[in-house]
């Protein structure tokens, strides 16, 4: 297994123990101090142990070298394993918030938490903080898109145990139990939000797309940077993971040799996997100059692509 399989898998398992043992504070002191908002928010951090499962999981599968199942590699695993935790995360938002919209409508003897609830928000808060930074920081080291993207939920469940810890203060001071119920429920609503955002920003790989058009412009700008190269067009780029998978067509002089239009091409993708970061793989089809095939409309050319924006 290569080094940077084995840092992603090490800081899984930090933040598996270091969300156990949140969740299995939060969710305890929740219930003993009588908090629903506290105990929401351990059940997030329960949620959390599942992502970085998932998590060390994936990056087991994403080792694997291709074989004839999957020519391609398995680094998209990554993206259906952030499907699934969307799912999962999604549910136990709905859970949370059945839970605590039924405690509203039929309160039984509400009761104000007990106050060492907001020193046990104040402890979970400190925790999130440090393995949000510790995934982040591994996840920069190592290009690791899946370590980053937990570290962001990290930052979101600082958030949501930040907005407990408000609820409880106010819960103190106006007196009112109920207040505490309206927290959870407000809580359960953003991690819903949250599922539904990961699942939507994952639509875009599994279709083939990019986030930014900038991928394109690089790869422009390498194939026309190589001598004897003109008008690169029907740029496909599309993502595996953090990896690109280019295909490209781009124009030369029809009398050159097969060998001499090799070895242009090899410079092409050479120069292009030094432009662009993260390339899985470079695929060329040479034409002669002015060569066209109306009848292939697909990929992107430099006239299809926005302007960029003035500095």
């Amino acid at each position: 297994m290569k080094p940077r399989e084995k840092k992603i898998i090490f800081a899984s398992r930090i933040a598996i123990a270091g969300n156990a043992a949140l969740a299995a504070m939060k969710i305890m002191a929740g219930l003993i101090a009588g908090s629903m908002a506290v105990v929401a928010d351990g059940v997030d951090s329960a949620s959390d142990i599942l992502t970085s499962l998932i998590t060390l999981y994936t990056a087991y599968i994403v080792a694997k070298p291709p074989d004839l199942k999957y020519p391609y590699g398995y680094q998209k695993a990554d993206t259906l394993a952030t499907k699934l935790l969307a799912f999962i995360i999604f549910f136990a938002g709905a859970q949370l918030a059945i839970t605590s919209f039924g405690k509203l409508l039929n309160p039984i003897n509400p009761v104000l938490p007990e106050t060492f609830a907001l020193y046990i928000v104040g402890i979970s808060i400190a925790g999130k903080l440090l393995l949000s930074w510790y995934l982040h920081k591994t996840g920069k080291q190592i290009e690791s898109a899946m370590l980053i993207a937990n570290a962001r939920n990290m930052q979101n469940d600082v958030v949501i145990s930040v907005s407990v810890l408000l609820g409880l203060v106010f819960t103190f001071v106006f007196k009112m139990p109920v207040i505490d119920i309206i927290t959870a429920l407000l809580v359960s609503f953003y991690i819903m939000f949250v599922a539904f955002r990961i699942f939507m920003e994952t639509n875009r790989e599994l279709m083939d797309g990019v986030d930014s058009p900038e991928v394109y412009r690089q790869v422009l700008s390498a194939a026309k940077s190589v001598q004897g190269v003109t008008n690169p067009h029907r740029i496909r780029v599309r993502k595996m993971a953090n990896l690109y998978m280019i295909v490209l067509d781009i124009e030369m002089d029809g009398s050159l040799t097969l060998n001499e239009a090799h070895q242009v091409g090899e410079l092409v993708e050479a120069e292009i996997k030094r432009t662009v970061a993260n390339v899985y793989d470079v695929l060329l089809h040479i034409e002669p100059i002015g060569n066209t095939e109306p009848h292939e409309v697909f990929g992107v050319s430099e006239a299809e692509l926005p302007r960029e924006k003035q500095k």
